[in-house]
Order: C-alpha cells, then sequence, then structure tokens
C-alpha cells in the first residue's frame, strides 16, 4: 500500500514512519509534504496514494484548504494534537485520527479499520461523509467580538453563551452569568455558524445552548417549554410540529 505523509513537524514524520515499519512493513512511505502549498502541487502531478496520512494544522494554513484545490478520493488517516473539535468530528465512525504522539496500537487500530471499511464500503461514501462533517466542524463560530461601553471589544466565547434570543428587532446573547450582549448577525446566521449538535432553535425568538436546559415542562398543546439555568424574558416554547426534533437533539440522536 502506497502512502502519503502530510506533515510539517519532522519529528512527527520520523515517528510515525519509524512505527509504521514496525507494525505495517506493507505500508510504503512515497514521500512526506509539510505544507498546503506543498501538497496541492504534488496532487497536480502525481497519481493517487492508496492512503493519506495527514496533520490538520500546517505551518501555511489548515489542511482543508488542500481538499480545496484538489479532488482527494483515497481515504485519510488524520493526525493532530488537538483533538477537542477532532474528537467530534470523528463520530461520523469512517476512517480515523491519531492523536498526537502516535504509539504502535494506535496505527494498528487505525489501519484495521481502514481494512474494515475498505472490504465493506468501497463507493468512499463514509469518507465523503467525513470529509464534509470535518470541513463543518472547522468553520462553526468559537467566539463573537461584541461591542462594550461604545469604544471597546470584547471576545465573547461560545462555550460561555446560554442563549440567543431576539426582541424588537434586536438580538442578543446571553452568558451563563446572565449577561447580555447585542450582535450583529441575525439569528438564522447564528443558526448557520453555530454548531447544531450544541445549538437549537427553539422557535423564532430563541436559540438554546443544550447545556443551558435546566429542566423541560410538557405544555398544552403537545407542545414543549424548555426552562434554562440562565432566566429568560419570556417562556421558551417548543411546537408540537418541532417536539420531535427537539427531543433527538438533545439526546445527540442527530
Amino acid at each position: 500500500m502506497k502512502a502519503l505523509i502530510i506533515e510539517d513537524e519532522k519529528a512527527a514524520v520520523r515517528n510515525l514512519t519509524a512505527v509504521l515499519e514496525q507494525v505495517a512493513p506493507e505500508v510504503e512511505i512515497i514521500t512526506a509534504l509539510d505544507s498546503v502549498a506543498d501538497a496541492i502541487d504534488w496532487f497536480a502531478v502525481h497519481p493517487m496514494p492508496e492512503l493519506v496520512f495527514m496533520d490538520i494544522h500546517l505551518a501555511d494554513g489548515s489542511a482543508f484548504e488542500i481538499f480545496e484545490h484538489t479532488d482527494i478520493h483515497c481515504p485519510v488517516i488524520f493526525t493532530t494534537a488537538y483533538d477537542e473539535y477532532a474528537l467530534r468530528a470523528f463520530k461520523v465512525n469512517s476512517i480515523d485520527y491519531l492523536l498526537k504522539p502516535i504509539g504502535e496500537e494506535d496505527v494498528k487500530a487505525a489501519l484495521a479499520k481502514l481494512k474494515h471499511l475498505h472490504g465493506e464500503h468501497s463507493d468512499e461514501t463514509d469518507f465523503l461523509k467525513l470529509m464534509r462533517a470535518l470541513k463543518r466542524e472547522e468553520s462553526y463560530k468559537t467566539h463573537f467580538l461584541v461591542s462594550v461601553k461604545g469604544d471597546k471589544l470584547l471576545p465573547l466565547s461560545v462555550d460561555l453563551i446560554s442563549y440567543f434570543y431576539i426582541a424588537e428587532g434586536i438580538v442578543k446573547a446571553v452568558t451563563t452569568e446572565g449577561k447580555e450582549y447585542v450582535l450583529s448577525q441575525t439569528l438564522d446566521e447564528l443558526a448557520e455558524c453555530l454548531n447544531p449538535s450544541l445549538f437549537f432553535r427553539a422557535n423564532r425568538q430563541y436559540l438554546i445552548c443544550r447545556d443551558a436546559v435546566k429542566d423541560i415542562d410538557l405544555w398544552f398543546n403537545s407542545r414543549l417549554a424548555i426552562n434554562l439555568h440562565s432566566s429568560t424574558p419570556e417562556k421558551i416554547v417548543v411546537s408540537k410540529a418541532r417536539v420531535g426534533e427537539f427531543k433527538e437533539w438533545f439526546s445527540g440522536e442527530r
């Protein structure tokens, strides 16, 4: 099996190469590339390898930029030192990723999974699904810059936001401490740029965070009333038509 390594840390390349020699001598490393630019140029003139080991964060940018310029249709095993967003993205359960420092058992497990998937999914459907999920995950907004006191911009982490709501045409973010900040985005725009596994558009007025949900009341006409840990200007009611969608979201089934 001919494999390509895309990694900007020489020590990481040496380590991965040594591990592969020990656990998978059938894997032949064609070459190692250390940047987005070099990878794009390489794929433009070389045949597709059978496997790519790819670091997500490269010196000249994100590895996902490579996919914007190259049609990579072979399996990719990602390597990364950052597990927080990668772990969520790989819930797709397609190929795999290796969290640095990479060990022999990590490589064995990844190659075994790759072999299993190749045997059952030759149409690459899972691989393409994985790429879309990873690209979405990296693009989700993690911070906002909000105006405070007229002459300052305050970085506001999404992790601190309990919910967003609109009142009299003004959209506000409310933190877990109950502080409110005016945003320039609409609720529709916020719903598009935030991770949908973490935030749910409860109705036309509210976009809520899962971690902010305190409890849920069964409301009349088969609706739900959502109570948050932070106080809200009015009751958050989920319509009967969206109750099923809310339950799936809250339980992590979508």
